[in-house]
C-alpha cells in the first residue's frame, strides 16, 4: 500500500501543504497567498484569529475552559500575522502528531514566535520504520489507537506539566489524529460521548468537508480526495483503547501516565 493510497482511504492528509499558490496577493475571491491551491479553503471556515492555519479552533467546548487548549492542522503555512495571533492567545506549547518524514517536507513556522515543540508521531513513520498502515478509515483508526498510546500520553503528560498549557495539539489537517487525540483529552475532562463526537465533526465544517470531499494534491503531486470523518471511527477507536485496558484511564497509565499527571490535566482543562 502507498502513502498515496492511505492518504485516500483514511484522510490524514499528510500532504495537504505540498503545493502553495505562487507569493503576492491573492485574486479576489481566491485563496489568500501562500495557501494551497488544492484545498478548496473558500469552502471552510478559518478562525478569523488566525485565518492561516488550516482547522485552527478553540478545542474549550463543554466543561474545558477556552483559552487553554487549540487544535489544528499543519503550522507550516503560519504567516507572521498569525504567528502575533496565537502570541496574543498565550501560546506556550504545540504538539505535533506528524511523522518526521511530514516534519521535514513542510515544517512548521514560527516567525519569531517563541514556544516550546513537542513531536510526538501518532502514527509510524513507514520511510523510517517500514511499518505498513492498513487500508480503510476504519481500520487506520483502530490502528491509530493500537499504535498510538505513547503519543497520546505523550501529549496528555507534556500539557499536564505546569508550563503546559496554552497549548496546540496539530497534525498535517487537524481531523484524525488530532481529533483522536483531542477526544482523549476531553474524555479526561469530563465531557460526554456527544460532547466529544459534537467538537470532533467540527472539522468536517471547518475544512468545508460538510459539501462533499475536498481535492489535494499528495506528496507525489497525485490528485487526492480528503473525505469527512465519521463519529462511527472515532468511538470505535476509543472503544479499542478500553478493549486494551479496560478504561481511556488504564490507556494512559499503561503508556506511563501517572494518576498524579491525570489529575493535574483535569484541573488545567475544567
Amino acid at each position: 500500500m502507498t502513502e498515496s493510497e492511505f492518504d485516500a482511504a483514511v484522510d490524514t492528509d499528510a500532504a495537504v501543504t505540498a503545493t502553495t499558490v505562487s507569493s503576492g496577493t491573492a485574486a479576489a475571491g481566491g485563496a489568500p497567498a501562500g495557501v494551497p491551491d488544492r484545498l478548496d479553503y473558500q469552502r471552510s471556515r478559518p478562525h478569523p484569529a488566525v485565518p492561516d492555519v488550516p482547522n485552527f479552533r478553540d478545542a474549550g467546548v463543554g466543561a474545558v475552559r477556552p483559552g487553554v487548549l487549540f487544535r489544528s492542522g499543519t503550522l507550516a503555512l503560519l504567516t507572521p500575522q498569525g504567528a502575533q495571533a496565537l502570541k496574543a492567545l498565550g501560546i506556550r506549547v504545540v504538539v505535533d502528531l506528524r511523522t518526521a518524514s511530514e516534519r521535514s517536507r513542510w515544517p512548521d513556522e514560527r516567525h519569531g514566535l517563541d514556544y516550546l515543540d513537542h513531536h510526538l508521531p501518532l502514527l509510524p513513520d513507514r520511510a523510517e520504520t517500514g511499518v505498513e498502515w492498513p487500508s480503510g478509515a476504519l481500520p487506520v483508526y483502530l490502528f491509530m489507537a493500537e499504535t498510538g498510546g505513547y503519543a497520546i500520553a505523550g501529549t496528555v503528560r507534556r500539557l499536564a506539566a505546569p508550563d503546559g498549557t496554552p497549548a496546540i495539539v496539530h497534525c498535517a489537517v487537524g481531523k484524525d489524529r488530532t481529533g483522536l487525540t483531542v477526544a482523549v483529552l476531553h474524555h479526561l475532562a469530563g465531557l460526554s460521548e456527544d460532547e466529544i463526537v459534537a467538537d470532533f465533526l467540527r472539522s468536517n465544517v471547518h475544512l468545508g468537508l460538510d459539501r462533499g470531499p475536498v481535492p489535494y494534491l499528495d506528496e507525489n503531486g497525485e490528485e487526492q480526495l480528503s473525505h469527512p470523518v465519521e463519529a462511527e471511527n472515532l468511538l470505535a477507536a476509543l472503544a479499542r483503547m478500553r478493549e486494551l485496558h479496560g478504561s481511556i484511564e488504564g490507556y494512559l497509565l499503561a503508556h506511563g501516565v501517572t494518576e498524579e499527571e491525570l489529575a493535574a490535566l483535569r484541573a488545567r482543562l475544567v
